[in-house]
């Protein structure tokens, strides 16, 4: 398993960023996604990655301490779930996300590994995280 973890100090207090991270629609579409829809539990993504259009479907899950946590269902992965944490800190907020995947090896070649994964994630989630200093 591969591992990306981003964090960022918010200046705004817990509850407000998780009341931020609700919208689940706006937050992931913050990520740069070129596609995001959302329904109920189920999340589709769509994205173009060079040369490469990935499609995701992810599904909400209950993780113990985390605000928003999700784990593919269908897509490139052989496995992949992002937990989003939020924490106190004098006066504004933590946040922090994690991002554990394991590339399905069909999908593995000159053009896509590891590495582009990593750097690809670690623009989306700050992305996300820059929409929340933002709105928050």
């Amino acid at each position: 398993m591969q591992t990306v973890t981003v964090s960022r100090e918010v200046d705004a207090p817990p509850a407000a960023v998780r009341e931020a991270m609700a919208d689940v629609e706006a937050f992931m579409r913050a990520g740069g996604f070129d596609e995001v829809g959302v329904d109920g539990d189920v999340i589709e993504l769509r994205n173009a990655v060079g040369l490469l259009v990935i499609e995701l479907t992810l599904e909400m899950v209950n993780r113990e301490g985390a605000a928003l946590a999700y784990v593919q269902r269908d897509g490139i992965f052989s496995e992949m779930e992002t937990r989003y944490t939020v924490a106190d800190r004098d006066g504004g907020s933590e946040v922090t996300a994690t991002t554990e995947f394991a590339v399905d090896v069909r999908y593995l070649g000159p053009v896509f590994d590891a590495t582009v994964v990593k750097r690809q994630r670690r623009h989306e989630l700050t992305s996300q995280f820059d929409w929340l200093a933002q709105v928050v």
